[in-house]
């Protein structure tokens, strides 16, 4: 809210308008500049390094202010939003020049995070998702929209598959009923940017009339969105948030689709993560989605991260997609016919959006030709191909003809950005337009005509000028002056010279400001009856921008698959994957030069080997080798050529991972809580076509206690009567091993490696049976350890290893207790009482259930036995 600041008349306006919109920066259009005053200013001027200044403002008050040019907008706008700021943008109503008091002004936009037009805050690559999640018991319903493209989707589920949705779409702004922030953030925490609405826009009545309105339908029947009730509701929120933000002009957002679980594989939020599909855990990692994109157009970029997070799980349509790009391997002449002119498209679908909301400028509209052009031989070329898909794609295609004519015949071929600067439209499409042009243009010729006349009837050598407070003048030198005819008018005289004007000069003042006025008016309204005209095509163009988007996607496939050697999967619905010498597509492209990937093959089906246990030493590929099998799966599930020698995989409809240790000690859990968080999640989730990846489950606990839980777990997966889900686990525990001789459908396997001269030599091989030792000794050396603590580890594991536990394990001897780095206190042979009653307290602490808030009370516990204070 702005500070009580002193009233003036335009203050007062302020006010008032600020007052509607209290939790965003108001950009108030002051002439030719935006303000921002008090508190908004003070935030504009930290987020855009613009100068914040005090003016005085009546009564002995003053107030902060920063301010831009209006023309740098689309500079400063990004930035605020981009800050997660919202932005009420404030505009003059009417004309200065006319107004009779204060000049009328009012929030002509509100732009957010999640609801933006503008080329400079949306990044071409992916969508800017707002999503709307309303909470009902334990159903819940999400929308998202993305106003920059029109495209309304729907959804509804439990919190989980909200969550992973969420997580999929990944949304610039998440809305939900401020009535609800509880139990919001216990689903879905604070990670996004969030704005509460009135609980009212979140009724199932309020939520169907706002829909029914947008697609001026009877019932909402024919989007088969009808049975999610929760959805709609949310669905409706959205719209409403949409006329709260002054986003009436939606005529672009023509259908509502339903998300339809069913045909996606089910990628929770921690697969997405730990698979790094489109978001690298590491600064500066590549992503499945780098690796993948080679896409042309926008709309292609960002279809592609959709595939990528939603994998197919019907074999029909991947292998559609599967024969495009083997049609495309086939026929390079179709697939260069095609990149080549989808290369001139554009950002068709973001620029048809303009089309609705009116903001389309000239040179769009001819980029809008020119993608509709390029259409024309990319249809033709689909349709004489020899794959039924790009058939169907071609017949879909709408050229849309007569509009492109239309565009074609009334624009320049390369006007201007701005409407206001003139010379839009052609020649011949308007008569009287024509004719006011002739008039402006001749000018020149008539001025000329008027100074010769005038100069040969008095004698005095003339120059026309003109300026913008009297118009045109002839100047005539003080020499001259007494042969001034007394029809002249003088309007000001110089330290040199006079000026004059006669009644004709200001008739054709008149005449020529009147054309240029009238110019301007002509060309605003074709410009505009032509955007209406348009918008008659906003669904087929959407259309187009949709299958033009496919073939991109397709065509990426193609070239990666040839750059990197990838091959076409079998994809078939049975349980079976069989990799023969697979790679992991994103770790091969960033090897050293010259360095190959060390392939590996792995099969599992549900009957002979469901379950593998691979053991081998850190560092070995164990955790490269799990990731790749999910991604191999997941990259023939999305229609891709995959990086292995062949493939044959049953199609999965779940993909789970657990890999890693993550801490989440800002809200109290340990590693080995967020482990076990995200295990049950798996487990409460199986089916009888899930692929699950454990990564060392278990470790963040005490060994015993991790072996007991990772074989209980496995065991479990193993003996479900009613779903043989297939699993790679990778494990430092060995004893998992003895699992094999129980269970018939679980396997050893190891990482293999070779010891020569007591060094370690990573083979990365995948064979037969499981390991004896981690070699992790042999990695603390190569991390570079100090030499003392990695041979007193040899000492301590040779013990350890002769079953010396109950001895205990005895001091170092020899070189190794005399080479220590620095002096070490042994906290366990004490003779200090002092230290014996630490050394006691710290015996008796249970580690994995101890919270952050009691570990820090306990060291004060600590200290003061050490201190007595």
């Amino acid at each position: 809210m702005a500070k009580n600041v002193a009233e003036t008349p335009m203050m007062k306006q302020y006010n008032e308008i600020k007052a509607m919109h209290p939790d965003a920066i108001l950009l108030f259009r002051c002439g030719d500049f935006y303000e921002t005053f008090s508190d908004d200013a003070i935030r504009a001027s930290n987020v855009l390094g613009i100068t914040l200044t005090r003016r005085a403002n009546g009564s002995a008050s003053s107030v902060e202010l920063a301010g831009f040019p209006h023309h740098a907008l689309d500079t400063y706008l990004p930035k605020l939003v981009r800050a997660g700021l919202r932005v009420a943008i404030c505009d003059q109503l009417e004309d200065p020049k006319l107004a009779k008091k204060i000049v009328k002004r009012g929030v002509t936009e509100l732009v957010t995070p999640g609801v933006s037009y503008s080329d400079t805050t949306l990044n071409h690559k992916e969508n800017n998702f707002l999503a709307s999640v309303y909470i009902n018991k334990n159903r819940v319903g999400v929308s998202f929209l993305d106003i920059s493209t029109g495209e309304f989707l729907v959804a509804e589920g439990t919190g989980e598959y909200i969550d992973k949705l969420l997580n999929s779409f990944a949304p610039k702004e998440v809305l939900f009923d401020r009535t609800k922030r509880k139990e919001f953030e216990n689903l879905f925490g604070t990670r996004f940017f969030t704005y509460a609405l009135e609980d009212w826009a979140y009724t199932p009545e309020s939520a169907e009339e706002r829909l029914l309105k947008q697609f001026e339908t009877k019932n909402l029947k024919g989007f088969g969105v009808d049975n999610l009730s929760n959805g709609i509701v949310a669905a409706g929120a959205i719209l409403h948030y949409l006329d709260l933000t002054h986003h009436q002009q939606t005529s672009h957002i023509t259908q509502l689709a339903r998300i339809e679980e069913e045909r996606f594989v089910w990628l929770d939020g921690f697969t997405v993560r730990n698979l790094e599909l489109y978001g690298s855990m590491n600064e500066g990692g590549k992503t499945l989605s780098d690796v993948l994109d080679k896409t042309t157009s926008p709309m292609g970029a960002r279809l592609l991260k959709r595939w990528i997070a939603f994998p197919l799980k019907d074999v029909k349509p991947i292998n559609e997609r599967l024969s495009v790009v083997e049609y495309f391997f086939k026929n390079p002449e179709l697939k260069k016919l095609l990149e080549q002119n989808i290369t001139l498209i554009g950002d068709l679908e973001r620029i048809i959006s303009k089309v609705a909301v009116g903001r389309i400028n000239p040179r769009e509209v001819v980029q809008l030709r020119i993608a509709l052009q390029a259409i024309q031989p990319i249809k033709k070329a689909c349709s004489e191909a020899d794959n039924i898909t790009l058939q169907k794609i071609a017949d879909q295609l709408n050229t849309c003809a007569l509009i492109s004519e239309k565009i074609g015949k009334e624009i320049e071929p390369d006007p201007p950005t701005l409407i206001n600067r003139g010379g839009v439209i052609r020649t011949g499409v308007d008569a009287e337009l024509d004719d006011l042009r002739d008039l402006a243009h001749s000018g020149k010729d008539y001025l000329n005509r008027i100074q010769e006349r005038e100069s040969a009837a008095t004698g005095i050598p003339l120059k026309i000028s003109f300026n913008s407070v009297f118009g045109y003048y002839m100047e005539v030198r003080n020499t001259y002056k007494d042969k001034v005819p007394s029809t002249w008018i003088r309007k000001q005289t110089l330290v040199s010279a006079e000026r004059y004007i006669t009644q004709e000069l200001k008739e054709y003042e008149e005449k020529i400001l009147g054309a240029e006025e009238k110019i301007l008016s002509i060309e605003t309204r074709i410009f505009g009856e032509l955007v209406l005209a348009l918008s008659e095509y906003i669904t087929a163009i959407q259309l187009n921008s949709n299958l033009i988007a496919q073939i991109d996607c397709l065509l990426s496939f193609t070239k990666v698959s040839a750059e990197n050697k990838y091959v076409c999967p079998n994809v078939v619905d049975s349980d079976v994957i069989d990799i023969k010498q697979g790679r992991h597509p994103v770790i091969e492209k960033q090897l050293p030069i010259g360095e190959s990937y060390i392939a590996n093959d792995v099969y599992l089906d549900n009957a002979t080997q469901q379950i593998i246990i691979i053991t081998g030493p850190n560092m070995a590929g164990k955790s490269a080798l799990l990731r790749q099998t999910a991604l191999i799966t997941l990259m023939a599930q999305i229609g891709c050529f995959v990086p292995a020698e062949s493939a044959t995989i049953g199609v999965v409809d779940k993909i789970f991972t657990r890999v890693g240790a993550s801490d989440n000690i800002s809200v109290g859990e340990s590693t080995f809580m967020v482990e076990m968080n995200e295990a049950a999640s798996i487990l409460n989730n199986l089916s009888d076509r899930s692929l699950i990846l454990f990564d060392e489950l278990g470790r963040g606990t005490s060994t015993y206690d991790g072996i007991s839980i990772a074989w209980a777990i496995v065991e479990y997966i193993h003996e479900n009567p009613n779903c043989k889900a297939k699993t790679l686990f990778a494990t430092h525990y060995h004893e998992l091993n003895e699992m094999e001789k129980s269970f018939n459908r679980i396997k050893n396997y190891n990482v293999s490696v070779k010891e020569v001269d007591k060094r370690i030599i990573f083979l990365r091989k995948l064979v037969r049976g499981g390991s004896e030792h981690s070699f992790g000794i042999h990695v603390a050396k190569m991390a570079g350890m100090p030499q003392s603590i990695t041979k007193r580890a040899d000492q301590i594991l040779k013990q350890l290893e002769n079953d010396n536990r109950q001895a205990g394990i005895s001091k170092p001897v020899g070189e190794i207790a005399q080479q220590r780095e620095g002096y070490q206190l042994s906290f366990f042979q004490l003779d200090d009482p002092v230290l014996q009653q630490v050394r006691d307290e710290i015996k008796n602490i249970d580690v994995n259930n101890l919270t952050p808030v009691e570990a820090l009370n306990k060291l004060n516990e600590i200290k003061k036995i050490i201190t007595g204070k």
